[in-house]
């Protein structure tokens, strides 16, 4: 399934010349996250104070951009120098949802006709995030397909509100776009348990030829 992440090696290649920079500058993968994580609530804390004012929507999509390049540089930094750790990898998957959560729930209130629905776009993104994960515990590797993964979100919601701040009106039709998204949700939920699968069996036969 198609998903934004596929451009994600490409746009790590535009960030290698910042990734060098924080390098110098002492910063480390899980400073980084934390970062990423802290601005989240931040923005969502300003979206939430400002939600009777709809040109604050701006600095969603603004932010959403940078947070891509956080979460992209802290992974390229402790793969590249060897920086990773167990705390950070719980660090990196905590601080995604909750970021999600802290960026995503205060626009329910933005339009409270939404906000039902953007509560269960929220418990989809946590789901698609914890399928995500569920391959660690089977042994294989973590998995990322969409069509409403991470960075699908992300570019779903800077879309949808940047298009809010120059047509007000489009607040109207949110409770319907962000019901088709948390559909969507489901359906990467079942990619992902899909492909989890399809690794653990391929696996197993892996192993049992080995034993022969």
């Amino acid at each position: 399934m198609v998903s934004v992440y596929d451009l994600k090696p490409k746009f790590q290649q535009l960030l290698a010349p910042l990734l060098e920079l924080l390098i110098k500058r002492k910063f480390t993968p899980n400073s980084i996250t934390l970062l990423a994580l802290s601005g989240s609530i931040l923005v969502g804390a300003v979206i939430w104070l400002t939600r009777q004012q709809p040109s604050w929507l701006i600095i969603v999509p603004v932010w959403l951009f940078i947070r891509m390049a956080l979460n992209a540089i802290d992974g390229m930094m402790a793969r590249k120098y060897d920086l990773g750790t167990p705390l950070g990898c719980i660090l990196n998957e905590l601080g995604d949802v909750l970021s999600d959560l802290a960026l995503y729930l205060p626009l329910g209130f933005v339009m409270m006709e939404s906000l039902g629905i953007v509560v269960l776009f929220c418990i989809g993104a946590i789901l698609t995030e914890f399928c995500g994960v569920l391959g660690y515990a089977l042994g294989v590797k973590r998995h990322y397909e969409g069509p409403m993964g991470k960075s699908d979100r992300a570019f779903l919601v800077g879309a949808l509100t940047l298009a809010t701040v120059f047509w007000n009106g489009l607040k109207a039709y949110w409770q319907w776009i962000f019901l088709i998204a948390a559909i969507f949700t489901v359906w990467t939920c079942h990619n992902r348990i899909k492909a989890i699968l399809k690794d653990t069996k391929e696996g197993q036969r892996t192993d049992a030829t080995r034993v022969q």
